[in-house]
């Protein structure tokens, strides 16, 4: 492990806040996320850096990647909502959204939120479940943003919802009654030769969160509490997630959805 690079996913980080930055929420965003308050940035590894555009990661060292925002309305998730396909979208028909039927989602791995916010656009009511704060606090400050936005607030409010909390735990202690229709992950995943062209964001989420040890005891939980399918996204050419085998599977140019048929309900 580096030390210039890693946290351990539960870690606390902390947070520095520009002197012409907003404060109304400086207090609630440093209890909810355990966040150490900051007066210069720490001499290495991440930290969260609130500014007048919002909360933004940080890293510091050499070759740290840039600044990582989450920001539903702008830039390449603004594009994938206005022409990813809509309900066609491999993402879509794995998860099961047909006409008529928007199932309840539980995004057990929920990063920078990109393919939630993709379903809740088509329809769905989704869970965010992050366990790491870093991540939590950027999902939290990106919602906050974006409710207010004229055109999409109304529906991002209505159904998006953020859980900072760890999924195998919280899973697990959901009623039957509060089972969602679909458990959806998207572990991380080993960098591979072409690693160098990963994109700015992926990359510090793999320096951020390190090696994925425990997403096969998150499958296991997910085939208990799903009351129709678990959805696994995966590289198109990796193997099966802890070795499981799916129902089925879903594959688009470099991705491989694959699904696990539960019928809890």
């Amino acid at each position: 492990m580096r030390q210039t690079a890693q946290l351990t996913v539960n870690d606390p980080v902390g947070l520095l806040v520009d002197t012409d930055a907003p404060l109304t929420r400086l207090a609630a965003l440093r209890q909810r996320f355990d966040l150490q308050p900051l007066t210069t940035p720490p001499r290495c590894g991440f930290y969260l850096r609130l500014t007048t555009r919002g909360l933004q990661l940080e890293q510091v060292g050499p070759h740290a990647p840039g600044p990582v925002r989450v920001d539903f309305l702008a830039g390449t998730l603004a594009h994938r909502l206005r022409y990813g396909g809509g309900r066609g979208q491999p993402l879509a028909r794995a998860v099961g959204l047909k006409a008529g039927f928007s199932p309840s989602i539980w995004d057990g791995t929920a990063g920078l939120g990109r393919d939630a916010l993709v379903l809740a656009s088509l329809g769905s009511r989704v869970t965010l479940c992050e366990r790491a704060p870093a991540l939590a606090a950027l999902l939290d400050d990106a919602l906050l943003r974006a409710v207010q936005d004229a055109d999409a607030g109304g529906w991002i409010g209505a159904r998006l919802q953020l859980l900072h909390a760890d999924s195998v735990a919280a899973l697990g202690g959901l009623a039957g009654s509060e089972r969602p229709d679909v458990v959806y992950l998207d572990p991380m995943y080993p960098p591979g030769k072409s690693s160098a062209l990963v994109k700015k964001e992926m990359r510090a989420l793999q320096l951020l969160l390190g090696d994925d040890r425990d997403s096969g005891a998150l499958l296991e939980v997910a085939l208990t509490r799903a009351a129709r399918r678990v959805v696994v996204k995966r590289p198109r050419r990796a193997g099966w997630l802890a070795g499981e085998r799916p129902t089925a599977w879903v594959e688009s140019k470099s991705t491989r959805y694959d699904i696990y048929v539960t019928l809890n309900g």
